[in-house]
């Protein structure tokens, strides 16, 4: 199984799935032009997508998911309480996400391909879901939005090889910012972001020996800096006893690795 970021943050997000001959998108935050643009720096052929995941119904993480899984044919996975969403509701091969099940997502020659485990989490589009993807004994956890930290949350989503985790935002860098206050207030409650710290928090919970590698996500442009975010996830880890994990900053503006598994 093979993971690529190919964009995080507030401007839109997508992360591409790869495994045996199944592909999968969770998230189409970008306009069609730009998943376009970013598939194709990953030497990727969209018509080979067969799902399409949505974590919730912000324009960031959902915006061309119907339209991009309508034109490439793949089934679009959904919470049911989205499907009457404006981004969602353009395509008509819809499956619907109950969460906590597990979600066989098969590649178009009908092999098992992928497992997805959807987990609710705290956040103020309802409802918003992190996912464990798992093929082959290996296992992926793309966890962002989410509002504050929640055991039963890492508890659900413990054991990846490969962890995407939100580090958006520094308190005193966003009170200092360019928000207005009711925008400060959103993101720091408890149906918003995960501060550096809080990350921090929940990778404690979520890290365990089969960690190799961390993605931190959906940092915030204006609230957080690359040195901040990688302070707090580095000292997370070696709190665990894992400073050999290897760290990387997800971007906006350009694709990540094509991490394995």
């Amino acid at each position: 199984m093979h993971l690529q970021v190919l964009s995080s943050g507030s401007g839109g997000n997508a992360t591409l799935v790869r495994a045996g001959d199944t592909a999968i998108l969770v998230d189409a935050g970008l306009t069609l032009l730009e998943l376009d643009e970013r598939f194709a720096a990953a030497r990727f052929a969209p018509s080979q997508l067969d799902h399409v995941l949505v974590t919730h119904g912000h324009l960031d993480h959902a915006r061309s998911a119907g339209a991009l899984a309508r034109r490439e044919r793949a089934l679009l996975h959904t919470a049911a309480a989205l499907q009457s969403n404006a981004s969602i509701r353009r395509c008509k091969n819809l499956n619907t996400l109950c969460v906590g099940d597990v979600q066989p997502l098969h590649g178009r020659r009908g092999d098992e391909g992928l497992r997805a485990t959807s987990v609710p989490l705290p956040h103020d589009a309802l409802p918003t879901l992190a996912f464990k993807l798992e093929h082959e004994g290996r296992c992926a956890v793309i966890l962002t939005d989410m509002g504050v930290p929640r055991a039963d949350v890492a508890q659900a989503l413990a054991g990846a090889h490969v962890l995407v985790l939100e580090f958006n935002h520094d308190p005193h860098l966003l009170r200092q910012g360019p928000y207005p206050a009711a925008l400060q207030r959103r993101i720091l409650g408890n149906g918003g972001h995960l501060s550096n710290e809080q990350a921090a928090q929940m990778l404690e919970a979520l890290a365990t020996e089969q960690l190799h590698t961390l993605v931190l996500a959906h940092l915030s442009e204006k609230n957080n800096t690359r040195e901040l975010a990688l302070e707090h996830a580095s000292a997370a880890l070696a709190r665990r006893g894992l400073g050999h994990v290897r760290v990387i900053v997800a971007e906006q503006g350009a694709i990540g690795e094509n991490l394995q598994v």
